[in-house]
């Protein structure tokens, strides 16, 4: 960890252990393992480096508990598409072209893009592993950012390429595991992005998630998502008894009210993607439905091929949506709402604690606690968006965005100072993803770039 201690002194901190809580001018002792040793007013510490955080907005690092990474260098390219769009031209069209060091620029820039805008931890949602190659550049890319990140491996074109799909999840998870996952306590670990019912053959569907079962790993799994998630993939998977406190189901836009029970008895989680849902179809976001049903919401970025990649704009769309959602009955009827029921300091513990538990991850970081990791983000004060700071909960969610992110750490490790990822060589960084996105859409001449191209659909 670099062998000393760091005081963070008396910023103005958002612990996310309890909903609301914020301290004012606090100092944050970081010990030399990465732990918070300490948390408190005029801690002292001699031996610690000092970092002046007075008058800044301190917080936990965010956590994104779904993002395909490996298409960020072809990020915005389907900001225009449907649903079926995207299926085509990403799924079926430039994702076969995906060379090994694509891969790997791909999560690197994209993982790093989270890192930049205050997402300390990610679930890596990775669904483009044509080889072994492809599933070991990917984990390297993750490894080389510093980041804390779950790889969930999720198999490649043979699985996702007809659906319902036979083909069952690569065995070559079994291989990423013993080689990249053995000890499973590093900055890195790893679970299965599984395609769930929805996508597959009851028989497959139940060999993949024994397969998670005997590699003891959590899994990810797209549910309720636009007209497929109308078929019941939460009932089928409790008729199969595969329902756990283990799972995390990403959308949940279209289930049942009674498959949102399912879940919640189960223990389960959920991941909303509000941005991707509204555009693609997937149906409203079910951030109040989850909550009204027992389940802590969760946020996903999902597809920088589409929209943004930071938790600032999610945050601010989920909650747009929603209180949307609450309002629109009293529009309707004159009724006066009294009193918005979902508030600013619950959406920030869906972007941290939740995040954190739902990635398996509650225990280590997702709160500014004693004994917690120190995975914290520090934004800058020389912003006339934070002046004054009279609600550090409401500026967070709705004023503060990316180029306010001034510092981040990492385990105690400070990873962007002032402003400016450590260790990062930008110009090779962007001279890589041009080279990879180049290369991609040669093989796709068809594509381009000014937002006009549309795949072609199938029509039988």
């Amino acid at each position: 960890m670099g062998g000393t201690r760091t005081l963070l002194r008396g910023g103005t901190v958002i612990t996310a252990a309890q909903p609301g809580e914020v301290l004012e001018n606090t100092d944050i002792l970081i010990g030399v393992d990465g732990t918070i040793e300490q948390i408190g007013v005029g801690i002292e510490a001699a031996d610690a480096e000092v970092i002046d955080v007075r008058g800044r907005i301190v917080h936990p690092g965010f956590v994104d508990t779904h993002r395909h990474t490996w298409q960020s260098v072809v990020r915005n390219l389907a900001s225009d598409w449907s649903l079926t769009e995207y299926l085509a031209g990403l799924h079926t069209g430039l994702s076969k072209h995906f060379r090994p060091e694509d891969t790997y620029t791909g999560n690197y820039l994209g993982a790093l893009e989270a890192l930049d805008s205050g997402i300390t931890t990610l679930v890596d949602w990775s669904h483009n592993l044509a080889t072994p190659q492809h599933a070991d550049a990917a984990v390297k890319a993750l490894k080389d950012t510093r980041m804390r990140a779950v790889f969930a491996h999720g198999g490649g074109a043979a699985q996702w390429g007809s659906l319902p799909s036979a083909v069952p999840h690569p065995d070559d998870a079994r291989r990423v595991r013993d080689e990249h996952f053995a000890s499973g306590d590093g900055l890195v670990t790893m679970a299965l992005a599984l395609r769930g019912p929805q996508f597959t053959t009851p028989e497959v569907n139940r060999g993949d998630f024994q397969l998670a079962e005997d590699l003891d790993l959590r899994v990810t799994v797209h549910v309720g998502d636009g007209y497929w998630g109308k078929s019941g993939p939460i009932r089928k998977l409790a008729e199969d008894g595969l329902l756990s406190d283990r799972t995390t189901y990403v959308h949940c836009c279209t289930l049942g009210d009674d498959e949102l029970k399912l879940i919640a008895d189960s223990g389960g989680t959920a991941s909303v993607a509000p941005d991707v849902e509204m555009q693609m179809g997937h149906g409203f976001p079910a951030t109040g439905r989850l909550l009204r049903a027992g389940i802590r919401p969760t946020f996903s970025i999902d597809v920088c091929s589409s929209n943004g990649g930071d938790m600032f704009a999610t945050m601010r769309t989920a909650i747009g949506m929603q209180r949307a959602l609450d309002n629109a009955p009293s529009v309707e009827t004159g009724e006066v709402l009294e009193r918005i029921s979902l508030t600013c300091a619950e959406v920030v513990r869906f972007a941290t604690i939740d995040g954190a538990h739902a990635a398996g991850l509650g225990d280590v970081t997702g709160s500014i606690e004693v004994g917690k990791a120190a995975d914290i983000v520090v934004l800058d004060d020389r912003s006339l968006a934070l002046t004054p700071l009279n609600n550090p909960i409401g500026s967070l969610v709705y004023s503060a965005h990316p180029g306010l992110v001034r510092d981040v750490f990492v385990q105690g490790v400070r990873v962007k100072e002032d402003g400016r990822l450590v260790g990062v060589d930008l110009d090779r960084l962007k001279a890589d993803a041009l080279a990879s996105r180049e290369y991609l859409l040669g093989e796709m001449p068809e594509a381009r770039l000014d937002g006009s191209w549309h795949p072609e659909l199938a029509t039988s």
